[in-house]
């Protein structure tokens, strides 16, 4: 009797194939978000440091109203060595730094509580709560190098830019607040050449940003009112996107309204874990 059962050809199906070795390669995605981790400061006499531990509460009552608009600022030049160590300490660092150029330079570090930032140059030293530092709004645009304009030489191998750069002026000059507008240089075409010439053309103003969340964002003011370069790079310090955004200040710089609320509550913890 012949069976109908026919053994498969020999070659073909699960495990007949050699195993590949080669594996694919992806791009590296950003890791290792930086968050909140407490630190409470050793204090052996709360009373040795009684204008620290007054000026947090203060800054604690500062996050619960800066957090429905406004701005308070706290002068640290009064305290004392003991003091102000304590206030560092408490404060920390935490995702954002800035530099401001022009009289004074001034550094700015956001402390471990969102919105409290702690700045510092010739003759300053204080904490500002806000959902931003005032002097990276007012400074932001003053040309540190200047904007060539739309008249600027264009050397051999700009293409795109001159189009990008009409419509960045013309976003500049009509913008009123509200939603940013973007370009994203990532999904647009364009060459080295237009890259270079757009750089030269809008300038650099005086403030540079650095927020480091999953990998790092660098935002940087140009000479040109509300336009700013935000560039992502992830933890390999690769660029994974490039933009321009027309706004007052790029939204990823910014202490939240429930950022300010959550600083509170965690200040007066550490508070009276002190205590």
């Amino acid at each position: 009797m012949v069976s109908n059962f026919h053994l498969p050809p020999v070659g073909f199906g699960p495990g007949s194939q050699p195993e590949e070795q080669e594996e694919l390669g992806y791009m590296q995605l950003p890791e290792g978000m930086r968050t909140y981790e407490s630190h409470l400061p050793e204090v052996e006499d709360s009373s040795a440091v009684a204008p620290a531990l007054k000026l947090l509460s203060d800054i604690a009552a500062a996050c619960e109203a800066v957090a429905a608009g406004g701005m308070v600022s706290f002068d640290l030049t009064g305290l004392d060595a003991q003091n102000r160590a304590l206030i560092a300490e408490t404060m920390g660092q935490g995702e954002v730094a800035m530099k401001i150029r022009g009289i004074p330079a001034l550094m700015v570090q956001e402390s471990v509580f969102a919105g409290v930032w702690n700045v510092a140059g010739a003759g300053v030293d204080r904490i500002e709560v806000a959902n931003v530092p005032a002097e990276s709004l007012s400074r932001a645009f003053e040309p540190f190098r200047a904007a060539q304009g739309a008249s600027h030489p264009r050397p051999e191998g700009v293409v795109n830019a001159p189009a990008l750069l009409a419509e960045l002026l013309d976003k500049s000059a009509s913008y009123a607040g509200g939603e940013p507008h973007v370009i994203n240089l990532s999904l647009l075409p364009h060459t080295e050449q237009d890259l270079v010439w757009l750089d030269e053309t809008v300038g650099e103003g005086a403030v540079t940003i650095l927020s480091r969340g999953y990998g790092n964002c660098r935002i940087t003011a140009t000479a040109l009112p509300h336009v700013w370069r935000v560039q992502f790079f992830n933890s390999m310090d690769a660029l994974i996107l490039d933009t321009f955004e027309v706004t007052t200040m790029p939204e990823v710089a910014l202490a939240a309204r429930e950022d300010l609320e959550d600083s509170a509550g965690r200040i007066r913890e550490v508070l009276e874990a002190i205590r």
